[in-house]
Parts: structure tokens; C-alpha cells; sequence
């Protein structure tokens, strides 16, 4: 396969790290290939960027800064966000946020997207 086309669904805090993990051995393991990646949080994992330290999140928002450097995309639900307390202005720069993850993950699919769920 030349092209990969993927989208990441997290919902839940604690797996933060496995979801960042799967994204990072993926790329790795494809190695040069071609990808078009995608990370798209909704429901309770939106918590992530309320600006507290919670689980750890210092750490894996690094993690996600780098991932955003190899071209990998982090979208948030914006319906998440308001149902969690999480604003905009919490987001670190290479966040969008999405009206809707749900939708976000619908699109991909329908666009060739293969779904990973961790």
C-alpha cells in the first residue's frame, strides 16, 4: 500500500497514551510510506486540554506536539468541549476543533479512512 489513510477515535482520559502509542508505532512501522493520519477526540477525553495535569497529561500533549510535527492532525468535538468545560482557549495551537467528532469520524470513514478504536 503507497497510502495510508487513517483516523484514531479516542473517547476515554486513560487511554490517552495507548492511542498516542498505536499513532507512533504506526508511522513508524510504515516508514516511508505515504499517510494521512488523523487523531479525533470526543466524550470524556476532550478533559485532556482543560488545562489541569491530570493522568499525566503534560506528558502526552508533548507527545501530541510531536505527532503533530510528522503531519498527523488532532481534532476535538466541539460539543465535547462544551459538555466537559474544556474552551477554546485551553487548546494548545495544534488542536482544531470540529463541530462534532462523530461527524469528523463519519466523513473519514466515507473519504477511505481506516477506523482504529484502542
Amino acid at each position: 500500500m503507497d497510502l495510508f489513510k487513517v483516523v484514531f477515535h479516542i473517547d476515554e482520559m486513560h487511554k490517552w497514551a495507548l492511542t498516542l502509542g498505536n499513532a507512533k508505532n504506526f508511522i513508524k512501522d510504515i516508514g516511508t510510506a505515504e499517510y494521512y493520519i488523523e487523531i479525533v477526540a470526543n466524550a470524556e477525553a476532550v478533559k485532556i486540554f482543560d488545562g489541569t495535569n491530570n493522568e499525566g497529561s503534560h506528558e502526552l500533549l508533548q507527545e501530541m506536539e510531536w505527532l503533530m510535527q510528522q503531519g498527523i492532525k488532532i481534532m476535538v468535538c466541539r460539543n465535547a468541549m462544551q459538555a466537559n468545560a474544556v474552551q477554546e482557549t485551553d487548546l494548545p495551537k495544534y488542536v482544531t476543533v470540529v463541530s462534532a467528532g462523530i461527524t469528523r469520524l463519519v466523513t473519514l470513514q466515507g473519504q477511505g479512512y481506516c477506523y482504529i478504536k484502542p
